[in-house]
């Protein structure tokens, strides 16, 4: 009995969610629509997890652009073709869901659902393949309601209220921040900052977050940078700026690009703040390198390489005594190899953090051997950390190179690495 009652009481769920969702595309007054759209809001969040499956389903099926009408404004746009009959043929070629949309957005708090929808879809997304095409109307209306010219960037220091900071070490992505004190060695030193991106409907939960550190020189570890009994330098004595962890907060939100405008305008903030700071640098993961190493490395490194770099799977490899004799040399190519010749399926390079850094118009400076022996610097790229340098003068041309030509700007520091023979290391 139970199961079949519990299947009537999903299915009388589901249909109410579709019949509100049927009522706000014909609702025309704007206050009742704003009411119906907070009704069905609400009715999806209090939903079962299945429930919310079947309504996402059923928008697939629903909502998606009449076929009828489709074809109806092209046989008109063929007939007589021209600006006003080109606007009615986009609009028959919208899907239904994207107009369900906006009008849930009227509603109070309607964005913020919305991405937590969208985030329920994605985590669907494997098993339920009928469901890329919600996603993409998502994706469709995200990318112009969270534009850059939207997006509010604030400073985010120890003053700033705990429900943010909260979130804050709940959102890092790349170092993790356990507890308050951490994250206070992290903000309320005059040596560092950080910085994100906030949008209008979602005050205070932030979409992506960038942590600096005010440094001397170009670090080549990321322990230094978080020791929380370290002393700080006076930032005038600064000159560099070093982006150590970027971190995107709203999964809803995949695919809509934030950090690439982060970056070049905390920038701008630092140079006019401070103008004696002439670095610009990152301090990166190679997430994807121990993955490559394992897997497909045997397309670009030779039979003798990879059988040095088997010594990397003994417990505590990084300690033998004769690793920097041997593996080292090697094991920095294989991380040189995979940065600049290993390929995504795009035609760029497969590591996901290269991408971001080398579209954005970085140039690669500097491979860092054992730069992270955290558990998770270990596992995904066997220490290894990397240098990504923002060159103001060079920006624009790398990226443009790197759009229309996949070129990697990078150091000779990082090409001579790929010229490493493993016999000439055992004489160091």
């Amino acid at each position: 009995m139970a199961p079949r009652f519990l299947s009537r009481l999903f299915s009388s769920r589901q249909e109410e969610l579709a019949l509100l969702a049927d009522g706000l595309l014909s609702e025309r007054g704007e206050a009742s629509g704003v009411a119906r759209a907070r009704e069905l809001l609400e009715a999806y969040t209090s939903a079962p997890a299945e429930v919310k499956l079947q309504f996402l389903t059923m928008l697939a099926e629903r909502f998606a652009a009449d076929p009828r009408r489709i074809e109806e404004a092209i046989a008109r746009y063929q007939a007589d073709p021209g600006p006003e009959l080109a606007r009615k043929l986009h609009e028959a070629a919208e899907a239904r869901l994207q107009e369900l949309l906006r009008r849930l957005n009227l509603a109070p708090g309607g964005t913020e659902v919305l991405v937590r929808m969208r985030e329920e879809v994605l985590r669907k997304l494997p098993g339920h393949p009928e469901l890329r095409r919600v996603d993409a109307d998502f994706r469709h209306l995200f990318v112009s309601w969270f534009n850059r010219g939207f997006l509010n960037l604030r400073r985010i220091d120890w003053s700033t209220p705990a429900s943010i900071l909260e979130k804050i070490i709940r959102y890092e992505a790349v170092h993790e921040i356990r507890g308050w004190t951490e994250l206070r060695g992290r903000l309320d030193p005059p040596d560092r900052k950080c910085f994100g991106f906030f949008h209008p409907t979602l005050v205070d939960d932030p979409l992506i977050f960038v942590e600096v550190a005010l440094t001397r020189t170009i670090p080549d570890a990321i322990a230094p940078l978080l020791d929380v009994s370290r002393l700080p330098i006076d930032p005038k004595r600064a000159t560099t700026a070093v982006f150590y962890s970027i971190s995107n907060c709203q999964d809803g939100l995949q695919g809509v690009s934030f950090g690439n405008f982060l970056i070049k305008q905390v920038v701008e903030e630092l140079r006019r703040e401070m103008p004696h700071l002439k670095t610009f640098v990152t301090l990166s993961p190679v997430p994807g390198f121990a993955q490559w190493l394992a897997r497909d490395a045997k397309a670009l490194l030779s039979v003798e390489e990879l059988e040095i770099l088997k010594g990397i799977e003994q417990p505590q490899w990084y300690r033998a005594p004769d690793i920097d004799a041997v593996v080292r040399p090697v094991l920095s190519k294989a991380v040189a190899t995979y940065l600049l010749q290993a390929k995504h399926s795009s035609g760029k390079p497969r590591d996901p953090v290269a991408r971001f850094h080398l579209n954005n118009g970085a140039r690669l400076e500097r491979v860092n051997w054992l730069g992270d022996l955290s558990p998770k610097g270990l596992r995904e790229a066997a220490g290894f950390m990397v240098n990504y340098v923002y060159d103001l003068d060079e920006i624009e041309n790398n990226h443009e190179e790197f759009a229309h030509k996949h070129a990697i700007a990078s150091s000779r520091h990082v090409r001579n690495l790929l010229r490493v023979k493993p016999h000439a290391t055992a004489t160091g």
